[in-house]
Parts: structure tokens; sequence; C-alpha cells
């Protein structure tokens, strides 16, 4: 298994997970409701900031490894679920879009898999949709974690409904990009099935 500081930052995104679904669990005469709502954000914030970095500097310092193209975006999904499954508990979220936001991630994973062991794996590339898709993810996620309203040049804004906005949104977009990964991966399908 490969070590350098790119896997080493995707590591640290996995290690991240406990805290943002911990602090939730502190007695709120510890740590009042606010104060949890923050250091979760925060936390989410500087995990997701560790996504863009880990890819960024194995490029740049030529630290790309088929390990660390395996653990990052296992890395996501872990946070991903782990966040939505606490704003489950939290009711922040509503239950379909949890469902559908992880339910696509485990079939787009599992039909990456099996494209890759057929030998078309870039038939199910990672596109635009499904970037976009995830910077949903990344913006509401923390937006329905700190969930307090926000004032910003006198006029206050309800941070958890932008983030239920913007999680409907994701939802969307999730249902989209699995259409297109199915859809590019469908000859494929539709010849091995063949009776």
């Amino acid at each position: 298994m490969p070590f350098n500081f790119p896997i080493l930052l995707t590591w640290a995104r996995i290690v991240l997970i406990p805290l943002i679904v911990g602090i939730f669990y502190l007695p709120e005469d510890v740590v009042s409701r606010p104060m949890q709502n923050l250091i979760a954000t925060a936390v989410f914030a500087a995990a997701a900031l560790t996504d863009w970095f880990d890819g960024y500097l194995a490029r740049r310092w030529n630290q790309t490894s088929q390990f660390g193209a395996f653990l990052d975006p296992v890395a996501d999904k872990l946070m991903v679920a782990a966040a939505l499954l606490m704003l489950l508990k939290l009711q922040r979220v509503n239950e379909f879009i949890a469902l559908v936001i992880i339910g696509r991630e485990i079939t787009i994973s599992a039909l990456r898999e099996w494209m890759a062991q057929i030998g078309a794996s870039k038939a199910v590339a990672v596109n635009m949709i499904g970037k976009v898709k995830t910077a949903a993810q990344m913006v509401a996620i923390p937006m329905l974690l700190y969930y307090e309203p926000v004032v910003v040049a006198g006029i206050a804004l309800d941070v958890g409904r932008i983030g239920d906005w913007l999680a409907w949104v994701a939802a969307l977009l999730t249902v989209a990009s699995m259409l297109y990964y199915l859809q590019r991966a469908w000859p494929q399908i539709a010849e091995r099935t063949k009776s």
C-alpha cells in the first residue's frame, strides 16, 4: 500500500467522520446545539477541502496511485453517507433525499467496478454532471449541519432552508447523473444479459 501526503489527506477525511457524527451525541449542557452545529460544519468543510487538495497534490507531485484512486471516492462516499445519516437523525434532511443519494453512490460504485472488470471503465468515467452533483452536495450538507440563521449585510438568511433547497437540487442531479452513467453502460449491460 503506497503512503504519501495526498493519501494521508484522504485517510484524514475518513478519520474525521466520527467527529462529524460524534459531536451531536455530546450532551447539550456540555456543548450547546449551536456549537455542535458549528463544529460539525467546520470539520465537514475541512474534510471536503482535503478532497480537493489530495487529488491536486497527487497530480502536481506525480504521486497518483491505484490505491489512492480507490481510496479517494470511498472516503467521499463514507463522509457524505455519515453526514446524511446524522442529518436524518436530526430531522434536517428528507428521507427520500438521503435514500436517493446513498443509493446512487452504491449503484454507481458497483456499476463502475463491473465495468472495470469487463474492460469498459472509460464509459462510466467521472462526468461534469457528476461533478456538479458533488458540488451541490458539498454545499448543501454543511448548510444543513450548521442550520442556524446567519445575518449578512443586515439580512437574515435561513441557512437550513437554503441547505434544504440545495439538497433537493443535489438529489435531482444525483438521479440525472445515475441515469447518465446507466445509459452509458447500457450497451454493455444489454450485450452481457442476452439469453
